[in-house]
């Protein structure tokens, strides 16, 4: 298994790369989540001039292609915010909460 800081740090180093986004977080939300407190679950917010020319759809394929290998080995879930320039203003950088867990052992008695 890959320590915590190396699978976020691939994760933000491959984004920045590609997008060079305007703004980028990335919160490890893995201790919400049932199972062990691992870098298992993410929420991404980016903003980038990339995303102007892409359906939702399509931006979120792009993500999921440049991290295709972080998803096939360990990170389980990943809550996408991805918006143009233009969107971003309109929503006056209103990022959605994610949900409580319910499922795993956060739910079970």
């Amino acid at each position: 298994m890959q320590n915590k800081t190396n699978v976020q740090s691939r994760i933000q180093s491959k984004l920045q790369a590609d997008l060079s986004p305007l703004v980028f977080t990335i919160e490890n939300e893995s201790h919400k989540h049932g199972g062990p407190s691992t870098e298992s679950h993410f929420k991404l917010t980016m903003v980038a001039e990339k995303f102007t020319s892409l359906t939702r759809v399509k931006r979120h394929q792009h993500v999921y292609a440049l991290l295709a290998e972080e998803l096939a080995n360990g990170v389980h879930a990943l809550a996408l915010h991805l918006y143009s320039p233009s969107e971003w203003e309109q929503g006056e950088g209103s990022v959605p909460a994610s949900p409580d867990c319910r499922g795993g052992s956060k739910s079970a008695p």
